[in-house]
């Protein structure tokens, strides 16, 4: 799709923790349709566009959805804050971004995201269920502690609703309350070695990655062991943050580790 520059009004922002906000806002259907897993860039001002993962699937109803984590320390993040918050519309430009989900693909799907990278695995996983309620979905999401996995009783409510889906949440604490409910699989510590320590082959599945380079890559490399096919790998940081080969040929390392 050929990016649009546009306005679209806001209907509502809403805190869902102390640091993540969800904003929610209405275009025209036809100039805000997007690909499952794209983002878009929002005008801060005439010369800052700030890219942000659109966390909803495109249903042709106009709606944009954002997840947008708050760094009061950061002077554009604390902008954005103020914006979002006052401005009762807004200029974005869309769709970006290669790593969305492929319509064509009936393979399982590997989501791992950390933070508000949840936000593009949350589009991904409707789009893919819509298609195919039955599709075998693992979601992997982490966070330092369990309160920052702010819609945590949505991908909750999936692994209840459609047996094909199972929901890893990854926390490097313990939380106070252990993880319950159908196809819910809690793990802790950080996400590539709980991805080593949970995961035994993973040829056959389409994986998504979503968090900062460092985090991306990291998993890569556990998954490269466990027989990652690099041409069913996609994350936007492939783009923006390459590395070659981005795929490493074998992960040596971290069988070693688990040897």
């Amino acid at each position: 799709m050929t990016p649009r520059t546009l306005t679209c009004l806001v209907e509502e922002v809403e805190d869902l923790t102390p640091d993540v906000f969800r904003v929610q806002m209405e275009g025209r259907p036809e100039a805000v349709a997007h690909a499952p897993g794209q983002y878009l860039e929002l005008r801060l001002d005439d010369e800052t566009w700030v890219p942000f993962s659109i966390a909803n699937a495109h249903c042709g109803d106009g709606m944009i959805e954002l997840h947008i984590q708050h760094w009061p320390e950061r002077e554009n993040s604390a902008r954005m804050r103020e914006l979002v918050q006052v401005a009762s519309r807004l200029t974005l430009r869309l769709p970006g971004g290669d790593c969305a989900l492929d319509p064509d693909s009936t393979r399982p799907l590997l989501l791992i995201a950390a933070g508000t990278g949840f936000s593009q695995m949350k589009a991904i996983s409707e789009a893919a269920l819509a298609q195919n309620p039955g599709r075998q979905i693992d979601l992997w999401w982490a966070a330092r502690e369990r309160r920052q996995l702010y819609l945590e009783r949505l991908p909750v409510e999936w692994a209840e609703a459609y047996p094909g889906f199972r929901f890893h949440p990854v926390t490097e604490l313990a939380p106070e309350e252990p993880w319950a409910g159908e196809g819910v699989i809690g793990h802790r510590g950080r996400i590539d070695e709980a991805l080593a320590e949970g995961l035994d082959d993973v040829s056959g599945q389409d994986v998504y990655l979503s968090g900062s380079p460092g985090m991306v890559y990291a998993c890569v490399d556990v998954l490269a062991s466990l027989g990652l096919s690099p041409s069913r790998t996609f994350s936007d940081v492939f783009a923006y943050a390459p590395r070659d080969p981005l795929v490493p040929v074998t992960g040596s390392l971290v069988k070693e580790r688990r040897e």
